[in-house]
């Protein structure tokens, strides 16, 4: 069987599959259990999910692409998978930064896809994301960092429900002298939202939510909601939200290395 040319089913873990297509050069798309991971010549060259906002909900309730411009350039460009090129030849976002953005929703999707490492379902050699090429990543960085942020996470916090499930605060817990980023993420828990949904709430990268929902969490401030909790008034609508998070430099020396390479 072919993997390039034909579409296959497998048995595989995603990261298993991933190798493999990346020893083929492959390219086009493979589905697993929490998103796709998409492949240009066996490099990642996007990947969705449905646990972390998409980049155009980053890119626009961040405020750094104008909804607008945002649709013009997915109307204009989606059909020949032209959206960035549209962005950046339009002049609403740098190329450095498109890739800058485009790297923390890759590796955030990513995260979800690959952490855990669930079964492959299919690839679809030649398909493409409408977004276009921004940066490639090889098969094994993206795996490595999965994996490094995964033992991060549960260093703080060893429950991965807190990633997926709607999420509650601790009737009566104190949550005084929270720092700011952690405050401003405790108001948008209401029993309802997950953290991808508190993520584009705040227009922020889900790793950078994960990360605060666990150390609210081993604070002893928030938990899995129950199944059956009611729906409560959500948190105040964050305002002048700066779409800048402390790995921002990292994603750019990261970037800078994969130029090198």
């Amino acid at each position: 069987m072919t993997r390039v040319t034909t579409t296959w089913t497998t048995h595989e873990t995603t990261s298993a599959a991933l190798g493999a297509l990346a020893a083929e050069g492959a390219t086009g798309a493979l589905s697993g259990e929490r998103g796709i991971v998409y492949l240009a010549a066996g490099r990642v060259v996007h990947v969705e999910s449905a646990f972390t906002p998409d980049l155009g909900a980053l890119l626009t309730r961040s405020g750094a692409v104008a909804p607008d411009g945002w649709w013009d350039a997915v109307d204009r460009g989606g059909r020949q998978a032209r959206v960035g090129h549209r962005l950046v030849d339009s002049g609403r976002l740098a190329a450095g930064a498109l890739e800058v953005c485009h790297l923390g929703a890759l590796f955030d999707a990513a995260y979800f896809v690959l952490a855990h490492d669930t079964r492959a379902h299919r690839f679809r050699p030649g398909a493409v994301h409408w977004l276009g090429a921004v940066r490639s990543v090889p098969v094994d960085v993206v795996v490595r960092e999965c994996g490094r942020r995964r033992a991060l996470l549960d260093r703080i916090w060893p429950d991965p429900d807190i990633d997926t499930v709607p999420l509650t605060r601790v009737p009566d817990a104190g949550a005084a002298a929270l720092p700011v980023r952690r405050g401003r993420t405790l108001t948008q828990v209401d029993g309802v939202r997950t953290a991808a949904e508190i993520a584009s709430a705040l227009a922020c990268r889900t790793y950078h939510t994960l990360v605060e929902l666990r150390r609210l969490a081993a604070d002893g401030l928030v938990t899995a909601a129950p199944p059956a909790a009611a729906s409560v008034a959500p948190g105040p609508s964050p305002r002048d939200v700066v779409w800048d998070d402390p790995d921002t430099a990292l994603l750019r020396r990261l970037r800078d290395a994969l130029e090198a390479l």
